[in-house]
């Protein structure tokens, strides 16, 4: 019984502590960014602790091979691309709107109430750039990076290919800067997507109820890493499931996630050469296949059954 309360009881304190922790650092007065990595570092580091005391999947405890390149990935596209292009851009174009005063935002909601309708408007442009990515082959040649890690973890939260995270967030926070949104909903819309990302990647052992109505929980997020597209495709969304409700993209089956997951193409095990490889995708593939391509990460096996759900190779 108590085992059980806890399994309900980790998502909401691993989301709710972190972001009231942020808010109670910029009411002292601390930069929100500077507040925000504090606590962001300890966040993973109970994550850590918890992934070892509470594992989903203990199989997911063998080291991979991966975790310099998972971590030079995060470096790339959250530390550079995301934070110091994209967004310090994108907020840049949001004081401009603003300062014109004829945006729709309503900028007299409390501060909370304007971050809930940021992260919705938000949302809208990375559910379909997140569809898109599997759904379009030019796109998932990029994508493919983050789905080529064969155990989920905190640790490969942030790895994407750096042109993936240029198109994703640049297509979403526009569309607050356009509607008027001041810079504090930027920076909290960053703060709830980052700490959303580390816990859907999170190898805890959590139940999550009708939050998985609401949120992209740790629950739905390993069915979209499954190797069976019609499962691998679904659960499109970044910190909320609206999206997925709405346009029927929703699945959380009664029953266990694939222990076994990632991609069934070739996917280089360096980091220069995951960098490179989406631009010859294509060649890399034909290579794989002649047992010309070395240094490759190991692959599973294709799903037994074939898949309908996307046009996605």
């Amino acid at each position: 019984m108590v085992r059980t309360i806890v399994s309900y009881l980790i998502w909401p304190l691993l989301f709710g502590v972190p972001v009231a922790l942020v808010a109670f650092g910029m009411d002292l007065g601390i930069p929100g960014v500077l507040a925000f990595n504090i606590v962001y570092l300890s966040f993973a580091a109970v994550i850590f602790v918890l992934e070892r005391v509470r594992p989903h999947e203990t199989a997911w405890h063998s080291p991979d091979s991966q975790i310099w390149q998972d971590l030079g990935h995060t470096v790339v596209t959250k530390g550079v691309v995301q934070v110091t292009v994209v967004f310090a851009g994108v907020i840049g174009l949001a004081e401009l709107v603003s300062a014109d005063g004829r945006a729709p935002w309503p900028v007299h909601w409390p501060m909370w109430a304007q971050a809930a309708l940021g992260m919705v408007v938000a949302e809208f442009g990375l559910y379909w750039m997140h569809r898109i990515s599997h759904e379009w082959y030019p796109m998932w040649r990029f994508h493919a990076l983050h789905h080529s890690v064969r155990r989920l973890w905190f640790v490969n939260t942030g790895r994407f290919h750096f042109v993936d995270t240029l198109i994703s967030v640049g297509a979403a926070m526009p569309i607050l800067a356009l509607a008027g949104a001041p810079s504090e909903v930027f920076i909290w819309v960053a703060v709830t997507t980052a700490f959303v990302g580390m816990l859907t990647h999170a190898n805890i052992e959590m139940r999550c109820g009708p939050l998985n109505y609401i949120f992209n929980t740790p629950v739905l997020h390993r069915w979209h890493h499954s190797t069976d597209l019609r499962e691998g495709n679904k659960n499109y969304g970044e910190v909320l499931i609206i999206y997925d409700l709405v346009f029927g993209t929703y699945i959380n089956p009664d029953r266990r996630p694939p222990t076994e997951i990632g991609i069934t193409e070739a996917m280089p095990s360096g980091f220069w050469q995951q960098l490179w490889a989406p631009f010859w995708w294509t060649r890399l593939q034909k290579a794989a296949s002649d047992g010309l391509a070395p240094r490759l990460m190991s692959r599973p096996a294709p799903s037994a059954e074939p898949s309908d759900a996307s046009t996605t190779p």
